[in-house]
Parts: structure tokens; C-alpha cells; sequence
């Protein structure tokens, strides 16, 4: 993709890691809210745009950044599944149960 958008908040490390992937890449990346924050700006000229989210963003706010890039007459948007995660944590040794209680 030629830009990235990363629907998070700006405190979130997750969402700000993704965004910095981005740049890394060479990508211009932008952290944004939701849909208010869209900038015109940021897609003159780009045919493809990427648009991912940090863990804790809540679905319906991708799905109304999508939206408001389709008002701006993006089109075709297509859903990549990435690899499925399989790590577990354990809970704390004071949070598990012991056995009697």
C-alpha cells in the first residue's frame, strides 16, 4: 500500500508501533481516532491504502474510517486475515485459585 491508517489511540503502544512499522517501510503512516481525523490530504495521488488497527481499537471505528474513505471514493476494500495467535498468558500466582478455595 502506498499509505497506512492505524485506527488507536495516540497512547496506545500497540497503535503507535503499527504506525512506525509504516514508516519504517518508507510508508507515510497516520494514528488516528477514527474518522474525524481522516485528512484529505494524505491520499491525493495513492491508489492503495492500508488500514489496520491497534488491539483494543473497537471494530465499528475501522469500519467507519473505511466507510468515510469509500465517501471519498475509495472502492474495492478487501480484508487481509493475518496469521492466527496462539500465545497464551498465564495469570499472575496471586490471581490463580488454589485448590480449596
Amino acid at each position: 500500500c502506498e499509505v497506512v491508517v492505524v485506527v488507536g489511540s495516540q497512547t496506545s503502544s500497540n497503535s503507535n508501533r503499527l504506525r512506525e512499522i509504516a514508516e519504517k517501510a518508507g510508508i507515510p503512516g497516520y494514528l488516528v481516532d477514527g474518522p474525524e481525523d481522516l485528512e484529505r490530504g494524505w491520499f491525493e495521488g495513492k491508489r492503495v491504502v492500508g488500514v489496520t488497527a491497534g488491539a483494543s481499537a473497537p471494530e465499528l471505528l475501522v469500519q467507519r474510517v473505511v466507510a468515510r474513505l469509500r465517501e471519498w471514493g475509495g472502492e474495492g476494500a478487501e480484508e487481509i486475515v493475518g496469521r492466527a495467535e496462539s500465545v497464551v498468558f498465564a495469570l499472575p500466582r496471586e490471581l490463580r485459585a488454589t485448590p480449596g478455595e
